[in-house]
């Protein structure tokens, strides 16, 4: 077996994505919808989590854009993100019924088999109308010692690649649902048998529709929305700019850089994701084991094993004195490593997303 296809069969979730009709209720969506508009102004995704270009390649599947002076901007897209919970911790107590939805818990448990259950995060990704650049990627995996909390949204993608640390991972399911009143673009592809098989879509409408999933090993991506005339990035566009509701209609977006509002949407032209997701553990045993430490990985020990597996390989590098942020590690790493889908669907070939 080639190690493209060792990485290929890694990447499959416990189970296939179960597909739920009308996530949330209407008091859920009305709830999150003034959350956004009374806790903004929300950053890009691109700068809750990266802080250089190599971190990046690093989370994603295949190629980006190449050239001389490449930078972060060239990934660039007007999608922003905010959290209502995050490490176990609700951060605003109005989302609190939603972060313990008890119907939201159940799937969760039953999507494992698992007997305990602890909500961690909900987030929301949104958007106007948008080229999706990304090839495909994995959600954050977790390890037990190792999480958001402490470690860099890349090395954390790379450590879930590798399949060198399955036996410290945290099991972890995902209720992520879609709200977007475009019903011919921007469904959803996923790779459940691995990014070298056939993929899967969810295709639009996808109006409070949406899946319980193992994202954090399965490849998968969101797909480009709206009409296609109005996909280019906003000019003025950068790393720092914002989505905010506009202060004046209650209905109305605002996207903006500095002092500058440089795209405006109403609400029914928003791509919205809404994603809660919990760890989960099968029994007492694998609950004491998280809680109490007992077998907690740590940096050096991953960093210790990624050197061990390249040296195996036959892989020539110098080990770096910095290995967290060298960047020619990090790209030895997550070249070494990637395993970009094979093919994508003909109703949303990534060619089309990157123009």
């Amino acid at each position: 077996m080639s190690a493209r296809e060792e990485v290929s069969r890694r990447l499959r979730p416990i189970r296939p994505p179960r597909v739920v009709e009308d996530v949330l209720d209407p008091g859920q969506l009305d709830a999150v919808l003034e959350l956004m508009r009374r806790h903004g102004p929300w950053d890009l995704i691109l700068k809750h989590h990266f802080s250089s270009l190599e971190e990046l390649v690093a989370t994603t599947s295949g190629a980006g854009p190449e050239g001389p002076g490449l930078s972060l901007d060239a990934f660039l897209t007007p999608t922003f993100r905010g959290f209502f919970a995050n490490g176990g911790v609700c951060l605003v107590p109005e989302a609190e019924p939603l972060f313990y939805e008890r119907r939201f818990m159940a799937w969760a448990r039953e999507f494992w088999g698992a007997r305990y259950c602890q909500p961690m995060k909900i987030l929301f990704n949104v958007n106007g109308p948008v080229w999706n650049r990304d090839p495909g990627h994995l959600d954050s995996p977790r390890f037990r010692g190792m999480g958001l909390v402490n470690t860099p949204t890349w090395l954390l993608s790379v450590m879930g690649k590798s399949g060198l640390f399955r036996d410290w991972s945290i099991k972890l399911a995902e209720v992520i649902c879609w709200f977007q009143k475009d019903g011919h673009d921007g469904g959803f592809t996923y790779w459940p048998d691995g990014p070298l098989a056939a993929p899967k879509r969810l295709a639009p409408p996808l109006w409070n529709r949406g899946v319980v999933t193992h994202n954090t090993a399965m490849v998968h991506r969101g797909e480009s929305n709206g009409p296609v005339e109005r996909r280019d990035n906003p000019p003025g566009l950068c790393f720092d700019s914002t989505f905010a509701a506009d202060p004046d209609d209650p209905d109305r977006w605002q996207v903006r850089s500095g002092d500058e509002v440089i795209a405006r949407y109403a609400t029914d032209e928003l791509r919205l994701l809404v994603h809660w997701d919990a760890e989960l553990y099968m029994d007492e045993g694998d609950l004491k084991r998280h809680v109490d430490h007992l077998d907690d990985l740590t940096p050096d020990r991953v960093f210790e094993t990624f050197v061990a597996d390249l040296r195996a390989r036959g892989i020539a590098f110098e080990t770096p004195s910095d290995p967290m942020g060298d960047p020619g590690f990090i790209a030895l790493l997550a070249s070494t490593y990637d395993v970009p889908p094979s093919a994508y669907p003909a109703e949303a070939p990534v060619a089309v997303h990157a123009a």
